[in-house]
C-alpha cells in the first residue's frame, strides 16, 4: 500500500505541513507505523507516540528496540511462558553445567565452592514438590520462604513453579509482627525456614492457623523441637522432605501463564506490608524484554547476596536461569562478602548504591593515604582513562596494569558487568566505577509492582545521571503534578509523575482492592509516585519523589533523597538522614559516621577520646563534618535552602535491625524521625539561638 495514501500517511503529511520546511525530509524523525496504522517519533533510545490522537499530545514513550509491539516473550524462545518452562529450557540446554554453588559445608564451616548442576537441581526440585504434595499442601497454595540466599531457596522456588504453588518470600530481617501478618494474610500452608528463623515462627505458632508444615533448611530432625499434636503442624528437616519426595514421587503439575507465580510483600518505608501479586506472564515479560539490552551467557558466574525476597535479585535469577549462568552464593555474612568474591571470581556483580558508595569511599580513602606520588599516578590514570571512555576510544592498557587491576581484584578480577538498582546511583560514582573496573556499568529503575525494571540504560551509553529508556515490555508517560509545578509541557524537558503500562504491571495488591485502585487508574497506568524528566534521546532521569517531598517554612519543596545522595559522598559519612518540615526554614542532618575516617581525622587533629560516641559529640568533630558537607553540597550545586544547617553525628549505623532501614537499605523516614526526635529538636533549638527565624517549636 502506498504510504502517502494510507490514513497514517495523510495524517503524517498534515503534521509535516505544520513543521518548518527542511531542505531534506528524508531524515525526519517522524515515521509511520505500518503495523498499527499510526506514527511515532524516533528519539534514538525511545520512541514517542501520541496517547490519544485527538488530544494531539505526544507523551507515551516506548523502547526503540520494540516500538510497535510490547515484548511479552523471549524472542528466541517464544514457547517459554512460565517460570517452570524457563527452568525446563535451562535443564534441557545446560543439564551438566554448574548452577548453584555454596561455600558453606553441612557442619557450618567455610570451604571452596561446591556446585549442583542444572540437572541435579531439577531432581531436587521434583523431590521438594512431591514432598509438599505428600504432606497435603494443595495445588495453588502459598508457600513461604523465610531464610537468606542459599541454594535451597531456588530449589524450593523452582518446586513452587513446577507444582503450581505460589511462592511468598519473607525477608529474614522482618520482625515477628510483620512475619505473622504476612503468613496469615497470604494463608501460607507451608513455610521453609532455617533454625534461627524457626524460633520466631514457634513464638506465635498458635496464631498462624493456615500453616500445615514447617520445613527447616540446614537443620536435622533429631535436633528439632517436638510440637504439640494439637498444633496441627508437621515440623521436619529439608533433607527429610527431599527423602519423602524421592520415595513418593508425584507428577509435575505445571502452571499456566496467567497463574500467580509469587506474592512479594513490599517492605515499604511506612505502614503494613502490601502483597504484590505477580503472574508468570508478568515475570517472563519483564525478563524476556531485559534479554534484549542485557546479555548473560552460560560462561558467566553471578554472585547472589542481595535479598532474594526483593524483586531486583529475583529478576536477575530468572534471567540467569534462561542463559545457563552459574550462581554462587555468599556465605551469609555481608562483612565477608569480599572474601567470597575473591574465591568465586564472578563475572556479573549486581548491587545497590549503598555498597557502591562504600566501594568508592574505600578506594578514595586508600588513594588519599597512599602518598603524594601514588595520588598523582592515580589521578593521571583516572583522568586519562575517563577521557578515553567518554570519547568512545579504547583506553591505554598501561593504566590497568599500573593502577586499576589491583582495584578490579577486590571483586575477583573478572567482573565484566555491574548492575545498580533499588535507589539512585550518583553520576560521579557511576563514572568512577566505569573507569576503575573497566566494565559495563548499567543502572536500572523499577519497582516490585512492575516485575522489576521500568527503564534501563543501554550498554555503550556513556552519559550518566539517568536511568535509561523504557523496558521493551512497557510504555512510560509523565503525568502532570501541578501542585509541584511539574508538567509534561515543561521546557526544555517534560517533567511529571512516572506512569507505566504494559504486561509487566502487577495484578494488584493481595486482598486490597482499595490500595490497588489508588495506584492503577482506569486506563491501566500504574502511578509510581516518582517524578521523572525526559532527557534528549528519550532517556529518563529521576528528579523527585512525590511522597517524600516536604515543604520548609518559606514554601521551598525539599527532596531529601537527592540531598542524602549528595552527602553520601562526604568522607566522614557512612549514612545520612535529612530532616525538615513546614515549621522550620532550614534542614538538619543525622549522620552515621565512618569509624575509620573519624578516628584518622581525630588522630591528625590530636583529639583524645574514650570511644567513638564521645568523638561524635565533640563540637570540633561536628564542625569538621559540617564543613565537609558544605563542600560537597557546593560541588553538587545544591541550592542554599538544601544545605543542612546543623548535623548530629552518631556512631550507631542505620540498619534493618534497629528499624531505620528497609531490607533494600532505604531510610524509613517516619521511624528515623521518631528515633532521633530528641536530636532533631536539640538541633533546631540551637539554630534558633543563632537566628530565631530559623526555628519554631517542633
Amino acid at each position: 500500500m502506498d504510504d502517502s495514501n494510507s490514513i497514517a500517511g495523510r495524517r503524517l503529511a498534515s503534521i509535516q505541513s505544520h513543521l518548518l520546511t527542511a531542505t531534506d525530509n528524508t531524515h525526519s524523525q517522524i515515521r509511520t507505523n505500518n503495523t498499527a496504522g499510526e506514527f511515532f517519533d524516533d528519539q534514538r533510545y525511545s520512541v514517542v507516540l501520541p496517547e490519544e490522537l485527538k488530544s494531539g499530545k505526544w507523551n507515551v514513550y516506548r523502547s526503540a528496540r520494540s516500538p510497535l509491539k510490547l515484548v511479552t516473550r523471549f524472542p528466541d524462545h517464544p514457547e517459554i511462558e512460565t517460570l517452570h518452562e524457563n527452568f525446563v529450557h535451562a535443564v534441557d540446554t545446560f543439564p551438566d553445567y554448574k548452577y548453584l554453588g555454596s561455600r558453606v559445608r553441612e557442619d557450618g564451616t567455610i570451604g571452596e565452592y561446591k556446585w549442583m548442576t542444572y540437572g541435579e537441581t531439577a531432581t531436587a526440585r521434583s523431590a521438594i514438590g512431591s514432598g509438599l504434595q505428600y504432606y497435603g499442601v494443595s495445588k495453588g497454595a502459598c508457600v513461604g520462604l523465610y531464610f537468606i540466599n542459599r541454594p535451597e531457596w531456588l530449589v524450593v522456588d523452582h518446586a513452587c513453579s513446577a507444582y503450581s504453588y505460589v511462592s511468598v518470600p519473607l525477608y529474614d530481617t522482618l520482625g515477628p509482627d510483620a512475619v505473622k501478618y504476612i503468613i496469615n494474610h497470604a494463608d501460607l500452608q507451608a513455610v521453609f525456614c532455617v533454625p534461627s528463623t524457626l524460633n520466631i515462627l514457634l513464638s506465635f505458632l498458635s496464631e498462624i492457623n493456615s500453616v500445615r508444615i514447617i520445613v527447616v533448611v540446614g537443620g536435622t530432625d533429631e535436633h528439632l523441637p517436638s510440637l504439640p499434636a494439637t498444633s496441627g503442624v508437621q515440623l521436619l528437616s529439608y533433607s527429610k522432605l527431599i527423602s519423602q519426595g524421592h520415595s513418593n514421587p508425584h507428577p509435575i503439575c505445571p502452571p499456566k501463564a496467567k497463574d500467580v507465580a509469587t506474592i512479594c510483600y513490599t517492605s515499604g518505608t511506612t505502614g503494613t506490608p502490601k502483597g504484590v501479586v505477580l503472574t508468570h506472564d508478568n515475570l517472563i515479560a519483564s525478563v524476556a524484554a531485559m534479554s534484549l539490552p542485557i546479555k548473560f551467557y552460560a560462561s558467566d558466574i553471578y554472585i547472589s547476596y542481595l535479598p532474594l525476597a526483593h524483586i531486583y535479585e529475583r529478576a536477575n535469577q530468572i534471567m540467569a536461569v534462561y542463559s545457563g549462568v552459574a550462581i554462587g552464593f555468599y556465605q551469609g555474612d555481608n562483612l565477608k562478602l569480599i572474601d567470597d568474591l575473591a574465591v568465586l571470581r564472578p563475572t556479573i556483580f549486581c548491587s545497590v548504591p549503598r555498597l557502591y558508595n562504600r566501594i568508592y569511599a574505600g578506594i578514595i580513602n586508600a588513594v588519599n593515604t597512599s602518598g603524594a606520588l601514588k595520588q598523582r599516578l592515580f589521578k593521571a590514570a583516572y583522568n586519562s582513562k575517563k577521557e578515553a571512555i567518554m570519547s568512545g576510544r579504547k583506553p591505554s592498557p598501561i593504566w590497568d596494569r599500573l593502577v586499576f587491576n589491583k582495584i578490579k581484584a577486590k571483586l575477583g578480577g573478572r567482573v565484566r558487568f555491574m548492575g545498580s538498582g533499588a535507589s539512585p546511583l550518583s553520576p560521579d560514582i557511576m563514572d568512577f566505577l566505569r573507569v576503575c573496573f573497566g566494565c559495563s556499568v548499567i543502572e536500572g529503575y523499577g519497582m516490585t509492582e512492575t516485575s522489576c525494571v521500568i527503564t534501563i540504560m543501554e550498554d555503550g551509553d556513556n552519559l550518566s545521571g539517568h536511568v535509561g529508556s523504557p523496558n521493551p515490555a512497557c510504555e512510560v508517560k509523565l503525568a502532570d503534578v501541578p501542585e509541584m509545578n511539574y508538567t509534561s509541557d515543561d521546557q526544555p524537558h517534560p517533567r511529571g509523575e512516572i506512569c507505566v503500562r504494559g504486561p509487566i504491571v502487577f495484578q494488584g495488591y493481595y486482598k486490597d482492592e482499595v490500595q490497588t485502585r489508588e495506584v492503577i487508574d482506569d486506563e491501566g497506568w500504574l502511578h509510581t509516585g516518582d517524578i521523572g524528566m525526559w532527557l534528549p534521546g528519550g532517556r529518563l532521569k529521576i528528579i523527585d519523589r512525590k511522597k517524600n517531598i516536604f515543604k520548609l517554612a518559606q514554601g521551598e519543596y525539599i527532596a531529601p533523597d537527592k540531598i542524602e545522595n549528595v552527602y553520601a559522598k562526604c568522607k566522614f559519612i557512612a549514612q545520612c538522614f535529612i530532616y525538615g518540615d513546614s515549621l522550620n526554614s532550614s534542614l538538619v542532618a543525622i549522620a552515621s559516621v565512618d569509624p575509620d575516617v573519624m578516628k584518622e581525622w581525630a588522630a591528625s587533629e590530636g583529639i583524645k577520646y574514650d570511644d567513638l560516641g564521645q568523638l561524635c559529640n565533640d563540637p570540633r568533630a561536628k564542625a569538621a563534618v559540617l564543613a565537609e558537607m558544605d563542600t560537597v553540597a557546593r560541588e553538587a550545586q545544591l541550592r542554599g535552602f538544601e544545605f543542612a544547617k546543623a548535623v548530629t553525628l552518631v556512631a550507631e549505623p542505620f540498619s534493618v535491625e534497629n528499624g531505620l532501614l528497609t531490607p533494600t537499605f532505604k531510610v524509613k523516614r517516619p521511624q528515623a524521625k521518631a528515633y532521633f526526635a530528641k536530636e532533631i529538636s536539640k538541633m533546631y533549638e540551637e539554630l534558633s539561638t543563632m537566628d530565631p527565624s530559623l526555628h519554631k517549636s517542633l
